[in-house]
Order: C-alpha cells, then sequence, then structure tokens
C-alpha cells in the first residue's frame, strides 16, 4: 500500500507542475519541516527530501515515507510610466494566482550503514499569466490593436515547469559520517504567449530573433536532462553537526519549439549550485540550523545572458534574462514543546537576480523577491506517523528600470509570495 501512494503521487507530481519563485526559481526549501526554518536542511536529518537537500543525510533518516503539498500563491505585477505622450504607458496584474505544489521522498535502511531512496521535488517561477489590452490600439504600430505590456497580442507570460527525479543511496562511511549520491533526473515544460512584437521576419530592419517562427505561441514544449548532487553529511559532536552538497548543472535538450526564444537554439538547463549548513542541538528541545547556498544563474546563457546582448532571440549568444548567480541565507530554529509538537520558524534571505537593466524582460518572470519569514510545526500521531505544517511569507519587492520598446519611460515589476503547505509522514 506504501508503494501504491508512491507512485500515485510521482504520477501527481508529473502533471501538476509548479511555480516557485522565491531562491530566484528554486523553492526556499525542500520537504515541509525544511520550509517552516527557512529552508535550512543541509545538516540536519528529518525526512527523505535530502534528494533535493543533502543525499549524504539518507544514511541518518531511517525508514520512512513523506508526502507533501503546497498551496502556493505569487502576486506579479508589472508597470510602466513616462513613456512619450504615455502612448505604451499601463499597469497589469497577473492572473493565475494559485498552485499547488507536490513533492515526496522515500527511505529504506539496507543496512545500518547503507541507504537507498528517491526524491522528487519541482523548480520553477517563470509562471505569469497577464491579460493584454494594456497598451492603446496605434501605439505598437499602425493598425495595431490595443495591445500587451510587450506590444504582442492578447495574454501575455511564460509557464515553466520542472520535476526532478532524485534516487539517492548514502553510506555511513564511519559512524557519525556519511556521503551520498544522488544521479539528478529532470523533466521540464515551458510555453510562451503574447511575444509577437519579437517575431519580425528574418531580413527586415526590426528582425529580433534568429528563428521569428519559434518565438511564441507555440504551446507546451518539453524536454530531458540530467546532473548530479552529492553530500557529506557529519556529527563532528554530540551536539553538532555540519553538511555540504554540490549539484552540477543539469543540461536539458533544446526546446525546439522555442529556439527562436532561449539563447543557444532553445537551451535552458537549470544552473549548477551548492550548499553548505550547520546545525547546533543547544539542548534536548532546541535546535538551531543555519545554511548558506549558492545558486550560479550566470552560467546558463539563456538566464545569465543580458536582455540587452546585441544579437538576435535564439542566437548563440542572445539575450536572456540576465539573471546573476544568488547567495542564499537560511536560518531556523526548532523547539520541541512536547513529545507530540514540535515548533520551528525561519527566515531566508536571498539576491535579487534581476539587475535594472533586464527590468523589461523580466516582466515575463519578475523573481524579485529577497526576504522571507517562516512557520512550521510537527505533530506525532498515537501510530508514530507524523503530520507536518508549513507557512512562508516572501516580503514584496520591486525592481524598476528604461523600458526597452523605444518610446522611453521606466517598467517596474514587482512581487509578494505566500504559501501554505501540508506533509503526512509515514515511519516504517
Amino acid at each position: 500500500m506504501k508503494f501504491t501512494r508512491v507512485f500515485a503521487f510521482m504520477a501527481l507530481a508529473g502533471l501538476a507542475g509548479s511555480a516557485f519563485a522565491t531562491d530566484g526559481y528554486f523553492s526556499h526549501g525542500y520537504g515541509m519541516k525544511a520550509k517552516g526554518m527557512g529552508g535550512a536542511a543541509t545538516a540536519t536529518s528529518n525526512d527523505a527530501f535530502f534528494g533535493a537537500n543533502n543525499p549524504a543525510a539518507a544514511a541518518f533518516v531511517g525508514n520512512r515515507l513523506d508526502l507533501g503539498v503546497d498551496l502556493f500563491s505569487p502576486r506579479r505585477e508589472a508597470s510602466r510610466t513616462g513613456s512619450a505622450g504615455g502612448a505604451f504607458n499601463g499597469s497589469v496584474k497577473s492572473d493565475s494566482n494559485y498552485f499547488l505544489i507536490p513533492e515526496f521522498g522515500y527511505n529504506q535502511m539496507v543496512n545500518t550503514d547503507l541507504a537507498l531512496g528517491v526524491t522528487v521535488y519541482g523548480n520553477g517561477g517563470m509562471n505569469t499569466n497577464y491579460p493584454g489590452g494594456q497598451i492603446a490600439a496605434g501605439s505598437c504600430g499602425a493598425g495595431a490593436p490595443a495591445s500587451n505590456m510587450l506590444c504582442g497580442q492578447g495574454k501575455l507570460g511564460v509557464n515553466l515547469m520542472q520535476l526532478i527525479f532524485a534516487p539517492t543511496a548514502a553510506y555511513k562511511i564511519a559512524p557519525n559520517h556519511s556521503i551520498g549520491i544522488s544521479p539528478l533526473i529532470g523533466y521540464q515544460q515551458f510555453k510562451a504567449d503574447g511575444l509577437q512584437a519579437f517575431t519580425a521576419p528574418v531580413g527586415s530592419a526590426q528582425q529580433k530573433s534568429s528563428d521569428p517562427t519559434s518565438v511564441t505561441n507555440r504551446g507546451n514544449d518539453d524536454s530531458w536532462g540530467y546532473g548530479v548532487r552529492i553530500g557529506y553529511m557529519g556529527k563532528i559532536t554530540p551536539s553538532v553537526s555540519i553538511g555540504a552538497a554540490y549539484a552540477s548543472k543539469m543540461s536539458f535538450n533544446e526546446f525546439s519549439k522555442y529556439r527562436g526564444l532561449f539563447a543557444e537554439q532553445g537551451g535552458f538547463d537549470i544552473p549548477e549550485n551548492y550548499n553548505l549548513g550547520v546545525a547546533w542541538q543547544a539542548t534536548s528541545a532546541f535546535l538551531l540550523a543555519l545554511d548558506y547556498q549558492r545558486i550560479n544563474y550566470s552560467d546558463v546563457k539563456s538566464i545569465g545572458n543580458p536582455s540587452t546582448n546585441q544579437a538576435l532571440l535564439g542566437s548563440n549568444n542572445g539575450p536572456g534574462f540576465g539573471w546573476q548567480d544568488v547567495d542564499v541565507w537560511k536560518l531556523g530554529v526548532e523547539y520541541k514543546y512536547s513529545q507530540q509538537l514540535t515548533l520551528r520558524a525561519g527566515y531566508n534571505h536571498t539576491d535579487n537576480p534581476i539587475q535594472s537593466r533586464d527590468a523589461m524582460f523580466n516582466i515575463l518572470a519578475p523573481g524579485v523577491v529577497k526576504d522571507h519569514a517562516t512557520l512550521g510545526f510537527t505533530y506525532a500521531l498515537a501510530s508514530g506517523n507524523e503530520l507536518t505544517m508549513a507557512y512562508m511569507h516572501a516580503f514584496k519587492n520591486d525592481v524598476t528600470g528604461p523600458d526597452g520598446l523605444g518610446a522611453g519611460g521606466t517598467d517596474k515589476i514587482q512581487m509578494y509570495q505566500d504559501s501554505l503547505g501540508v506533509q503526512y509522514s509515514w515511519k516504517m
């Protein structure tokens, strides 16, 4: 029955998609226990989400199955002021404000030193759906109808879903030290709408794409990719644990339907990232955890190339979203109030990956939030199983920058977020 639940949930996860946009387009944490502690999990072994946090933790987790789902609500808004004669001015809020984000983890101790498990989790964040009609008819060209914020027709937005399967093996190289490895198998899906302003024909003076027929309104496209995450965890004293994990860049097949939009003919890899953590069991009831994470967005040209690059969209060095690398700090506390109830709180701070010069293009993906506050709890049931919940609020942040439509003006993108998640865990 437990395996039936696993495979059913895998199917659900594959269909649900993702809309995270917290630490860039990575989630602020993976697993509800980590999410309640600001995402700090590199040096803890609370659940089976080690494939997304630190594979080495599997050796200390025991036999368990964790199923969780987050109700995630990002609120995104874009506006333009100061364009010549006000012709391109406007403001709009994105629809599609609620997303269900499932995740699961499973772990089995083969013996006292060897663990095998799997984690399934999602990334995302480039998920926007703006209604059209903000720019008056005729402003985007003679005879042009009322247009969206980027001078296209109809709704404007993109949808990116990334699902990652992380089978994991971990081994205790000593009683209090372990190493682990998670091959990463990724599936992603993407679509874009409303970018007709970038589809001028090849050879025209207005040409902006190397393949104007593969920029927008092509429906969903998907690709598969692979990478690896490795990790170490050590209990260096009875009260202090440390951890470290590294994930390579995940190489994906190109989005062929959008080879005229993304650099390198539709390339869209998941960037390299690594994390370090320490956890201190200050008393039998009180735990303090601190993580540092680095996400190297600039290594992926379609994400890191400046939107101002003087090249055609889709070309080898074509414009991207201009996201810079970010440093993320995650601080969490855990308090065991009673034998049944454990309380958590946390804070997560990340750099804003979007610079002023790229504000206009990032109307499509306004991943600008920096500060997150979290709360959570776990209640242990009489059966030994657990119910965990976590809440996150990402405070509103904005970026302003010069508009690039040709009539001057200033663009402003902004976002804030909330999420509420629940997880049920079977101990076996």
